[in-house]
């Protein structure tokens, strides 16, 4: 093991995350005296962390297991400055964003990838491959770095070592074809990136996951990735019209019409492969014109029924908001809705004197396009949900959630640093199932965390036939505060998968949820899957331990 990392001493550019946090530092922020004596007041806890945050200098990092003729051959396929083996830019590859992987970061031994290459071409990207395939190196793609599912665990397997493959340099706005709003982008263009390339010819792909931040175009096509805006514009996988796949077998380029009857489409079976197929490079998306206006208007509902009723009515109608989403009662009453504002009491909210009527659950809906289409998609959405007993509560409401819809994953880490353990879980059932559903993960949730439990719901992606449901659970951390998640983690998924809810919709299979993958998709679904990925990956090298 090799002792004391330095962030700072690293040979390839730093991912734009904290290393042992979520996203930038001049954006995190300790909780608010309010904040901090509601939650340690609610959980009984006395502030002090479970695992303390740990000074770089002090981690032991794992040693490389690739030698100098290793990297001398990693070299000349990308160039000097791209490949490496420095501890730095090797434990800034290793993890994902998820709470276990946070945790993990305070621990003073910590894994890593045996070193880290940066290709800019699909050409590097082959050669890449193949050389792993001839040296038994396991890949693991690296783009934004947010998985939260173990997609970026650093494993081996029964191969020699592990290779982080970092595809930022794969940033360009390839093609825009604008009389078919095709826009064609590099792998590792981040969410901002694509908005601002896009926008600057007067477009814009409108996919807001959480992680838009730092999350990138390859990442949302291989953990099929759900955004803010999938009301209106659809998930990712709805957007894809096209995706190049380079494999140790040779390279697929998949999609070249919208919709057509050529067998099996191929470009579902690159979507959600999350780097167990080989290593997506460029990805072709369905566009659209930047909006010409956008109204606002949030809402309040009696109870969670009331607003899912109107929720499905609506999408059965077929006349969708941009965004469309609705806390529960208590996820309204701690404001998660609005994350810059935990804990906050509402009655100081001078924008809502009148209207914001206490208990009950928020929703909140925007509508982006022309202003005569804006027009009647809203009259329409209105209707309904004036006659399922929503509550108009004006512009503000929406308004306020948009400013901070990215800073939820702050919160969480200045939780853990008062002892409190905060995390997320999402699956998705149909419209008959989505009270048991709830019901069912809320009730294991309590048996295997300690009382209290605070659990916290939304609806945030939306179909005619069901919806997501996102669950954000905070609660006391006892013991050990690594092994106390993921025991809960494990029996909350079996129950997800036992009432015939779905293990997740758009945060990826990965590592953690692959133990139950064949109780959703069968054995023979499983063997399909493993089979596949024999053709694309004879030699086993793309992300071991993930999907498959």
């Amino acid at each position: 093991m090799t002792a004391g990392f330095d962030p700072k001493l690293h040979q390839l550019p730093v991912p734009p995350m904290r290393w042992d946090a979520w996203g930038d530092p001049d954006l995190a922020a300790p909780l608010s005296e309010g904040t901090s004596t509601l939650i340690r007041g609610m959980l009984g806890v006395s502030g002090e962390p479970a695992l303390p945050t740990i000074d770089p200098a002090t981690v032991t990092v794992s040693p490389s297991r690739l030698s100098d003729d290793d990297l001398a051959a990693l070299r000349a396929i990308v160039g000097e400055q791209w490949a490496s083996t420095a501890d730095a830019d090797r434990l800034l590859r290793g993890a994902g964003k998820s709470t276990p992987d946070l945790l993990r970061r305070r621990l003073p031994d910590q894994d890593a990838p045996d070193g880290v290459v940066a290709p800019a071409t699909d050409d590097e990207v082959a050669a890449i491959l193949a050389w792993c395939g001839e040296n038994r190196v396991a890949v693991v793609p690296f783009g934004g770095g947010t998985s939260v599912v173990g997609g970026l665990d650093p494993e081996a397997g029964e191969l020699r070592a592990a290779l982080s493959v970092d595809l930022r340099r794969m940033d360009a706005l390839i093609d825009l074809d604008e009389v078919s709003q095709i826009a064609t982008l590099g792998a590792g263009v981040t969410g901002p990136d694509a908005e601002k390339l896009l926008g600057e010819r007067g477009y814009s792909l409108g996919h807001f996951p959480q992680s838009f931040r730092y999350a990138t175009i390859g990442g949302f096509a291989v953990t099929r990735s759900s955004g803010q805006a999938s009301a209106g514009y659809g998930r990712f996988d709805d957007m894809v019209q096209a995706l190049t796949l380079v494999t140790p077998a040779g390279v697929l380029e998949a999609g070249r019409s919208p919709k057509n009857a050529v067998g099996p489409d191929l470009r579902q079976l690159v979507m959600g492969s999350e780097g167990a197929f080989g290593i997506v490079t460029k990805v072709s998306v369905r566009v659209h014109k930047i909006p010409a206006a956008t109204e606002y208007e949030g809402w309040r509902f009696d109870s969670f029924a009331d607003a899912a009723k109107a929720f499905r009515s609506v999408a059965q109608e077929g006349v969708m908001p941009t965004v469309m989403r609705v806390s529960d009662e208590l996820e309204t009453a701690l404001n998660l809705a609005r994350p810059t504002e935990i804990g906050e009491s509402d009655s100081s909210d001078d924008d809502l004197p009148d209207k914001q009527t206490p208990g009950g659950c928020l929703a909140i809906t925007t509508f982006e396009g022309s202003p005569t289409a804006v027009a009647a998609r809203a009259t329409v959405v209105r209707e309904i949900f004036t006659s399922c007993g929503g509550q108009s509560l004006g512009p503000e409401p929406a308004k306020a959630w948009e400013h901070g819809r990215f800073s939820g994953p702050y919160l969480r880490d200045a939780l853990l640093d008062i002892g409190v353990g905060c995390e997320t879980l999402e699956t998705v059932t149909t419209w008959a199932k989505l009270d048991e559903v709830k019901a069912a993960v809320t009730q294991a949730l309590a048996a295997a965390l300690p009382e209290p439990v605070v659990t916290m719901c939304h609806i945030s992606h939306t179909y005619a036939t069901g919806a997501s449901l996102y669950f954000t659970i905070v609660y006391r951390q006892e013991g050990d505060a690594l092994a106390q998640w993921l025991a809960a983690k494990k029996q909350v998924t079996q129950k997800i998968a036992d009432v015939g809810a779905s293990i997740t919709h758009h945060h990826a299979v990965g590592r953690d949820h692959a133990p139950f993958l064949a109780d959703e998709i069968g054995d023979l679904g499983t063997a399909a899957l493993t089979a596949v990925k024999g053709v694309f990956d004879p030699t086993g090298v793309c992300n071991p331990g993930k999907l498959v």
